[in-house]
């Protein structure tokens, strides 16, 4: 048996009702447009990204929990899934045995953040990440094919080539082709995701949603929810800055390919980096 901390705060049954109703009102503006264009089996490379590239579902991102340290006057436990106990005063979640179960991936998640925290954020990249998801491509071969390039294939692999590549994010390296990857300053892998890993990164950025999700039910659905709307901003400026023309979908292009769009990317990035700097210093001290 493990050890329960003692709840923290209380919330009588009308303030966690109440909070739950906001969070859930607050995912449906998300959810049901993604919803509504999965049934109709239609594809959105912006808005729905969030949805398919992560494994959280769209039922696990609207369940609100409170986090830890957290007594739910009047509730049922069942409510709440299988970590949350009855008590003679209300319901809470059993964080001592969520962490004993949980305790490597939490470590795992928790060095990453302090590592990322650690470090200066670089904004060199220019986005050429999703440049060289194409590189080297015909308009039928890249992963968007629904959607034009605004260059040719030929201009957009010479601003590949004229700019390179400076990206530290595994999971976008793994899906550059293969003629691209040799062009990258690193070579990062699962193995050295610690030690590449930096606060400037977009997608180290929108990954924060990840490791809020996989902590989850140990930080409040709020800030799960906060992740996810940075991340859906994160992705905007990712697609904007891309080679695909996104203008029929509303995303005017932030054109890295000259001086000017490559200013305002980084400066959107750095703006991105000193918001995720927050959630990620909030996630660390829910650990």
């Amino acid at each position: 048996m493990t050890a329960a901390l003692a709840p923290a705060a209380a919330l009588d049954a009308v303030d966690w009702r109440a909070r739950r109703r906001a969070h859930e009102h607050r995912v449906d503006t998300w959810l049901t447009p993604h919803l509504a264009r999965r049934h109709r089996g239609e594809k959105h490379p912006v808005e729905d990204f969030l949805f398919t590239y992560y494994s959280h579902r769209p039922a696990q991102l609207r369940r609100w929990h409170p986090g830890p340290g957290v007594l739910l006057r009047d509730a049922d436990p069942a409510e709440f899934g299988r970590d949350y106990r009855a008590t003679a005063a209300g319901v809470t979640l059993d964080t001592a045995r969520v962490r004993e179960r949980r305790a490597e991936s939490v470590e795992w998640i928790r060095t990453l953040l302090a590592a990322t925290a650690g470090r200066p954020a670089q904004l060199g990249c220019f986005g050429m990440h999703e440049w060289a998801m194409v590189y080297r491509q015909t308009q039928q071969e890249v992963r968007h094919n629904a959607w034009p390039l605004r260059l040719t294939p030929e201009r957009t692999a010479a601003v590949v080539d004229e700019r390179g590549v400076r990206c530290s994010h595994f999971d976008a390296y793994r899906f550059f082709t293969a003629p691209a990857r040799p062009l990258n300053v690193l070579t990062p892998t699962r193995e050295t995701q610690h030690a590449h890993e930096q606060p400037g990164c977009l997608h180290a950025n929108m990954d924060l949603y990840k490791w809020a999700y996989k902590l989850s039910p140990l930080v409040p659905s709020e800030l799960v929810a906060d992740a996810f709307a940075l991340a859906r901003e994160i992705r905007t400026l990712d697609m904007r800055a891309s080679p695909y023309d996104l203008a029929a979908l509303g995303y005017p292009p932030v054109r890295v390919e000259t001086p000017e769009g490559r200013a305002e990317y980084a400066a959107t990035q750095r703006g991105f980096a000193e918001r995720a700097a927050v959630l990620r210093h909030r996630l660390l001290a829910a650990l």
